[in-house]
């Protein structure tokens, strides 16, 4: 008999690539997660792991199998859920990955007040600008900027309308002047955003309905767009951010906003791995966060 602990440790052993990783996942011994994939694999007599002492990976019989396995423990999650009732009171594990800068000031006080509106709920939330891979971190709900390219992935828009802004703070504007054209950026301070190593010098703009690209420079780079944003709003030079990230920046007056209508198109996303329906808390949170985006946006202005 096959049992569903064990079905759902070979599914995150798939993910994770090694049975020390599931484990440590799991709160369990690598020897259990192994043992428990052997008796899986005794119960289908089937070879779903070829085991060396360097590597571990799935054979063609694991690989024809895994999307049942996923698909079984789907149903048992969401029979569970109808079970219980879509309106009950949320309890479990919710986590979360998002970007820094959105993160940290955007979506954090709206992730406290929905976890203190369900004090069952229990919490995790990781911040990186780097991109997490959906199937290999235990990760629930992620909040993705720009296109989603998976298909596998399941993705509701939460700003489809939301998009890249420049800005400057006024004291910069007064030292410096605004640039009168996209190609004046050139001569200007330019904050620099780095990802994976990589500086983003190549601002990417829609003007007239075509893609316009203005090579940038500046002395001031960070891997984390936190940083870039309060280096814009000290007086720093000029970021290229997500409108989401700076609106309550330039409500404010702390920012100012350079030609509006020129601005890259940047959806925000919520998106799940390899899941056909959203738990009761992935739902109820993002029809929360779809209201409050929706707010936002509505406030970029127009020239």
């Amino acid at each position: 008999m096959v049992r569903f602990d064990d079905l759902a440790l070979f599914v995150r052993t798939a993910a994770l690539g090694s049975f020390s990783n599931a484990a440590r996942e799991a709160d369990l011994l690598p020897g259990q997660v192994s043992a428990a994939v052997a008796r899986l694999e005794r119960a289908l007599d089937l070879r779903l792991f070829a085991r060396s002492t360097r590597s571990l990976r799935l054979t063609a019989e694991g690989e024809q199998y895994l999307p049942y396995a996923r698909q079984v423990l789907e149903l048992l999650r969401d029979g569970r859920e109808q079970v219980r009732g879509r309106d009950s009171e949320l309890q479990g594990v919710l986590q979360v990955t998002a970007p820094s800068d959105l993160g940290r000031n955007v979506l954090l006080p709206w992730l406290t007040e929905f976890r203190a509106a369900h004090p069952r709920l229990r919490l995790r939330l990781h911040l990186s600008d780097q991109v997490a891979d959906l199937y290999r971190a235990p990760v629930d709900v992620a909040f993705r900027l720009g296109r989603i390219d998976d298909a596998e992935h399941v993705a509701l828009p939460l700003a489809p309308h939301n998009r890249r802004v420049l800005v400057a703070a006024p004291s910069y504007l007064q030292r410096h002047g605004q640039p009168a054209t996209l190609d004046a950026l050139r001569e200007h301070a330019c904050l620099l955003y780095l990802l994976a190593g990589r500086a983003y010098d190549r601002w990417q703009f829609a003007l007239e309905g075509r893609r316009h690209i203005v090579p940038v420079r500046g002395a001031m780079l960070c891997d984390d767009a936190d940083i870039v944003r309060r280096w814009a709003v000290a007086g720093e030079g000029i970021a290229y951010k997500s409108w989401l990230d700076v609106c309550a920046d330039v409500q404010a007056g702390r920012l100012q906003v350079l030609f509006p209508d020129c601005g890259d198109r940047l959806p925000l996303h919520l998106v799940c791995p390899h899941r056909k329906q959203f738990s009761p808390a992935v739902r109820q949170l993002y029809a929360l966060f779809a209201q409050r985006c929706q707010a936002m946006t509505a406030l970029y202005p127009l020239a």
